[in-house]
């Protein structure tokens, strides 16, 4: 490739699962090309559209969504909106004139690099999950490289193609040099108890949610304090079943943790849906984790992303038909034994993936020749 200006396209979202990363890859390209154009492409609606921009880049959002796969007939507008998509991304492809095209997954990834690989655009996967969704399955035989975070992916991928990366994650917790007590301090917890961490995504988990609430006598009865990441679905029905009770001072709860390095830090224990992006923060941070994966996700992609690292000790999983029942107690557990946490902190720590954004970009600079 001659001397230019570099001008990139990242196409994708839908949760903060897939915009960190983006973002991550976008910041790393900036880093080495001051000059480079950087634009993404998202879903209309979506979490992207709000959390681009203020990371300071520009979005153009496509009107796609996912399709429905308990009422048929609202795909019939799912299949006009992906058609739209289409034409949208073909034209934005064709008037940014990318040096190359990055899909990171979601909604608006596939439409992008479909037309980006139509007008013969070089273009990149960047898979987060041990599972392989269909529509990268299908797009991986028009790219140069996919980006991958587990072993064995030859199984949904050609094999020459694939680069282990890793998945980037969120800049700021890699850099942060919080201390526990600074943590503790910033929600005002007892650095002499343990802490749970409760993350059920930027969108909420309503089981882990109501697990936690139905559990919550057991975990005040074994002095464990709590910051609980509801998510903005569950925020009103937590602060309504919170204000009820008089024993819950050791309670943070609230919408979304704007400071995750301070809640990583202040945890002994995390308890997590387990979307690539989570895994990918908490092996590189060594932080002992039960996972619930999500039912509600394509190819059932969080429980292989949990069984990576529940079959090498790096995590529990529990199942989440089986988490109202099982996931206090086994938190619980957990916290009692720290030999348990130690080794599962390390086991952890030995399944991660450093400098991921570095390296996807490396990719990028290789298929470019630069």
């Amino acid at each position: 490739m001659e001397k230019k200006e570099l001008r990139v396209i990242i196409s994708g979202g839908g949760t903060g699962g897939h915009i960190f990363p983006a973002v991550a890859i976008a910041n790393e390209i900036a880093e080495r090309f001051p000059d480079a154009h950087i634009l993404f492409v998202g879903a209309q609606g979506r979490m992207e559209m709000e959390k681009v921009p203020a990371a300071g880049y520009k979005i153009i959002g496509l009107p796609v969504s996912g399709f429905d796969r308990h009422n048929l007939l609202r795909n019939v507008k799912v299949l006009w909106r992906l058609y739209r998509s289409l034409m949208m991304a073909r034209k934005i492809v064709k008037e940014f004139r990318p040096d190359i095209v990055v899909g990171v997954g979601g909604y608006a990834s596939g439409p992008t690099l479909w037309a980006a690989t139509a007008q013969s655009v070089p273009a990149l996967i960047q898979e987060q999950n041990g599972f392989a969704g269909v529509t990268n399955k299908l797009l991986a035989k028009r790219v140069e490289a996919v980006c991958v975070a587990y072993e064995g992916m030859e199984r949904f991928f050609p094999a020459d193609k694939i680069v282990m990366t890793g998945n980037p994650v969120r800049q700021d917790l890699c850099r942060s040099e919080v201390t526990r007590e600074e943590a503790l301090r910033f929600f005002d917890l007892d650095p002499g108890k343990k802490t749970l961490l409760v993350i059920g995504g930027s969108l909420g988990a309503r089981t882990i949610n109501r697990s936690i609430a139905a559990g919550i006598d057991e975990l005040v009865s074994h002095d464990i304090q709590l910051v609980w990441q509801t998510g903005k679905g569950y925020d009103a029905e937590a602060k309504s079943f919170l204000a009820a009770r008089t024993d819950v001072a050791g309670v943070r709860q609230m919408p979304f943790i704007s400071r995750m390095d301070m809640a990583y830090k202040a945890a002994d224990l995390v308890v997590s849906r387990a979307g690539a992006s989570s895994i990918s923060e908490l092996c590189l941070l060594e932080k002992p984790a039960i996972f619930v994966p999500s039912p509600n996700v394509a190819e059932d992609h969080q429980t292989k992303n949990a069984q990576a690292l529940s079959s090498r000790g790096a995590a529990l999983l529990v199942a989440d038909a089986d988490a109202p029942k099982m996931l206090v107690r086994q938190a619980i557990d957990m916290i009692a034994s720290p030999e348990k946490l130690a080794r599962m902190a390390q086991a952890a720590g030995s399944m991660a993936q450093r400098d991921s954004a570095a390296r996807i970009v490396d990719v990028l600079c290789k298929i470019l020749n630069i």
